[in-house]
């Protein structure tokens, strides 16, 4: 079934959702607050809208002047926060039962359930994983909010993830986000696990091409993982020992949601938990940091701290 699809966001993974989209034969409305982003949407195939309200009348247009009866269908790529609220509050004098809004970002879940009770139109949270790699790929999509609207944007979903099993409803309003912060949380610890066993080769007894163990280690070994992948990349771009990456992790939101909420659940997560205080201790020298700063670049083409020296 072809659907029409706005889209309000247009950064790295803005555009990822737009491409993948319009590649699938659906039709895409699409806005940024920078020209020059909306621009390239419509340099894709995209139809540029130039305000949040003339968006929704496209949308509501149905692009042939008839009007579209099964409402609109929008999807936000904007960061978590104030701008989601402020996105939101563009929309609320248009939106109706009828439409159905998407929450792409990594917003906190219980954000989105308030969201969700505020916004008259359908509220899915949609937690997105895979980086700028799923643009090739496709994401991982775990989405909460009414069933009814989940299937409805089931095709888009299709087209954004890596299919259909790549995507799933996770539950009510904020569970998909709810998955998505304890999916940071995991991947926090394995990063810390990934960076204190290269730190060990690296300052252990033998001089140890590292690229060459991540390279054996992701073919056949327990512990093979695309972030293993992306220690070979980091080894091989940068240096069996890292050249100028610097030893500082930026990020946190997330992992700080997950111990949080463990805490309130009185559920134990000491790895997350060490993983995340690395994180803001990462002010001394370690090894394990360093590659771990590099590995967010990786997975999310996050900018990567270097050194002066």
């Amino acid at each position: 079934m072809r659907m029409q699809l706005g889209v309000i966001g247009l950064g790295r993974m803005g555009q990822i959702v737009v491409d993948r989209v319009l590649d699938a034969g659906h039709n895409v409305v699409a806005f940024d607050l920078d020209a020059e982003a909306t621009a390239a949407a419509a340099e894709a195939g995209a139809e540029p809208a130039d305000s949040v309200a003339d968006l929704y009348e496209r949308l509501s247009d149905g692009g042939d002047g008839e009007g579209a009866d099964a409402g609109a269908r929008i999807w936000l790529m904007v960061p978590a926060g104030d701008p989601v609220d402020a996105t939101l509050d563009e929309l609320e004098p248009h939106l109706d039962g009828d439409d159905v809004v998407v929450d792409g970002g990594n917003s906190y879940f219980e954000d989105s359930v308030r969201r969700a009770e505020a916004t008259d139109a359908a509220y899915l949270d949609c937690g997105t994983s895979g980086g700028p790699a799923g643009a090739e790929l496709g994401f991982s999509l775990m989405v909460g909010g009414p069933e009814w609207a989940y299937e409805e944007l089931s095709p888009v979903f299709d087209a954004v993830a890596t299919g259909p099993d790549g995507h799933d409803r996770m539950g009510p309003a904020g569970s998909g986000h709810y998955v998505k912060m304890v999916h940071n949380g995991v991947e926090y610890a394995l990063m810390q696990a990934y960076g204190e066993g290269f730190e060990l080769l690296h300052r252990g007894r033998y001089d140890l091409d590292l690229e060459a163990v991540a390279r054996t280690w992701n073919n056949g070994a327990v512990i093979r993982s695309w972030l293993l992948e992306l220690c070979e990349e980091a080894f091989r771009e940068e240096g069996n020992d890292l050249g100028d990456v610097a030893d500082r992790i930026e990020g946190g939101s997330t992992g700080t949601w997950t111990v949080q909420e463990a805490l309130e659940q009185e559920v134990p997560v000491p790895l997350i938990y060490q993983a995340l205080a690395e994180r803001f201790d990462s002010r001394e020298e370690r090894f394990g940091r360093r590659l771990a700063s590099r590995l967010r670049y990786g997975f999310g083409r996050h900018e990567v701290p270097r050194r002066d020296d």
